[in-house]
């Protein structure tokens, strides 16, 4: 509102000043104007606040929506050409959580479910998870991953299994759905253990926590 009036009065000023007319009444205005909004501002002035206002409403580049990678021009879907994109480490981690419930819970961590021992088992599952991505999820691409890890730890607050998957590659795309993939078929590893002592287990919270590596960079979760 403010740099509204500033730009009336300047050009009003103009107006006045730029007259044929140098009158007394015309000065005497002139002033009165003044007296209410003050010097008028300088051009370079008004550019500088426009500039300014310009920044702060204009998105920056990185606040544009970027387009969907796996969809082509006519919308169909479509596996994305890496051939010339640089070979890079690439690592990334993700997590879910497994609720079972105090009874189920008890069961796991006193080694007393029949099909076995639920942890260790579910841990194998899901590096054998990462390692088969490319062919669970259709655009995904084969990486021959340098690295998998999958850690699972019983929380006894809420009685889950908290899981944790990491995998890492050098390569030219990332490892996201690998260590996704790792944490939520090593969650249905454990569902799959305790199905017969409880149907009520759910697995929640399946995501990505960190990535490296690429053209985006480093990337971590905000909580």
């Amino acid at each position: 509102m403010f740099l509204r009036h500033l730009k009336a009065h300047q050009s009003l000023g103009r107006c006045f000043i730029s007259s044929n007319s140098h009158d007394l009444a015309i000065a005497e205005l002139n002033k009165e104007l003044e007296s209410i909004f003050g010097e008028p501002p300088s051009s370079s002035a008004l550019s500088s606040n426009a500039s300014q206002v310009s920044h702060f409403t204009s998105p920056s580049p990185e606040d544009e929506p970027t387009n969907l990678t796996h969809v082509d021009g006519s919308g169909h879907a479509k596996m994305v050409d890496v051939s010339s994109k640089v070979e890079s480490k690439r690592a990334a981690i993700a997590s879910c959580r497994v609720l079972l419930g105090q009874k189920v819970y008890n069961l796991v961590a006193s080694n007393q479910i029949a099909k076995g021992d639920v942890l260790t088992v579910a841990k194998i599952s899901g590096i054998n998870g990462a390692k088969q991505t490319g062919n669970l999820i259709p655009l995904c691409h084969n990486i021959g991953l340098t690295h998998v890890r999958v850690d699972l730890t019983l929380n006894e607050k809420d009685y889950s299994v908290e899981i944790e998957g990491e995998a890492a590659t050098t390569g030219k795309t990332g490892v996201e759905m690998e260590a996704m993939t790792a944490v939520t078929i090593a969650g249905l590893t454990v569902y799959d253990m305790c199905k017969a002592a409880s149907k009520d287990i759910c697995i929640t919270d399946v995501r990505l926590e960190h990535k490296t590596g690429g053209k985006s960079g480093h990337w971590s979760r905000k909580e």
